[in-house]
């Protein structure tokens, strides 16, 4: 039922919940603007949704081990990530294969382990579909963290991701190991998954990497400024989201999502027609 409109726009940003969950939506925002930028970039959107999915294994193994779910998922998403990378540089004939091969065991192992896991409960579906408006300080803390990192790492070797996004074999005629760097980003792509999964959850964090950036790169003409602009829509979108998710007592990632979808459908139609004077 639709909540009654009532109250200022000021008592309701006196939540809590509803403050960890606008600076839930703005780091959360910029890790996934960066990172999506390179997964859209380097064409690894079904990738990154393999390594997405792989993480409930991880989850279903913290979680009948007794393990933190963090440290499990951290753990195994970054093995997966290490395995698809090495797919992708030495068995680029059947990767998409071996991607939704990966993709279903983890799900699978995950909910097998999670069902095994004694006081199993419905907790388990947050990381499933997200639950940003139960973001608490210590997830913020940590995506403040990983998001301050992405951003140094971005600028400290800036040239060597724009050669491996773009033109991948120049770059390593330039002496760069670019192997080196391509699982490097895989990792950081695992790594920014996990730790935004409590936004939309692991199912529906592949829309938050690629549709902001596919939209930003419609009207931008540098890297720099699509990740900028990928954050920036990212960010947009999940406040929109927020409200019609608090007001209408919906599901937070999936009316993320929605509105993202929505938002995408209609600017590639309006760029059919009028063409968007790049920046």
């Amino acid at each position: 039922m639709k909540k009654a409109w009532s109250g200022s726009l000021i008592e309701l940003l006196g939540y809590t919940f509803v403050q960890n969950a606008l600076w839930g939506a703005f780091c959360t925002s910029i890790i996934c603007g960066i990172i999506g930028t390179l997964v859209v970039t380097n064409r690894m959107v079904f990738v990154a949704g393999g390594i997405a999915h792989s993480v409930y294994g991880g989850v279903g193994i913290a979680a009948f081990f007794g393990l933190p779910i963090l440290v499990g998922a951290t753990g195994f998403s970054i093995f997966c990530a290490i395995l698809l990378a090495y797919m992708l540089l030495f068995a680029k004939e059947r990767l998409d294969s071996l991607i939704g091969s990966l993709w279903a065991f983890g799900m699978a192992l995950g909910v097998i382990l999670v069902e095994l896991t004694p006081g199993y409960n419905k907790d388990f579906m947050g990381y499933l579909f997200g639950s940003i408006l139960s973001i608490t300080e210590s997830d913020i803390y940590l995506m403040v963290g990983f998001g301050l990192f992405l951003i140094a790492f971005v600028g400290l070797f800036y040239r060597i991701i724009l050669g491996i996004s773009y033109d991948n074999e120049f770059t390593q005629l330039q002496g760069i190991n670019t192997r080196f760097f391509s699982i490097l980003l895989m990792i950081l792509i695992a790594l920014g998954i996990v730790i935004s999964m409590r936004s939309v959850g692991i199912i529906l964090i592949v829309a938050l990497l690629s549709i902001p950036a596919y939209c930003s790169e419609i009207f931008t003409t540098s890297l720099a400024k699509m990740m900028f602009g990928a954050s920036l829509i990212s960010f947009v979108c999940m406040l929109c989201g927020i409200a019609v998710a608090y007001f209408y007592n919906l599901q937070a990632g999936a009316s993320i999502v929605m509105i993202l979808a929505f938002f995408s459908f209609f600017l590639a139609v309006f760029h059919r027609f009028y063409k968007f004077q790049t920046i």
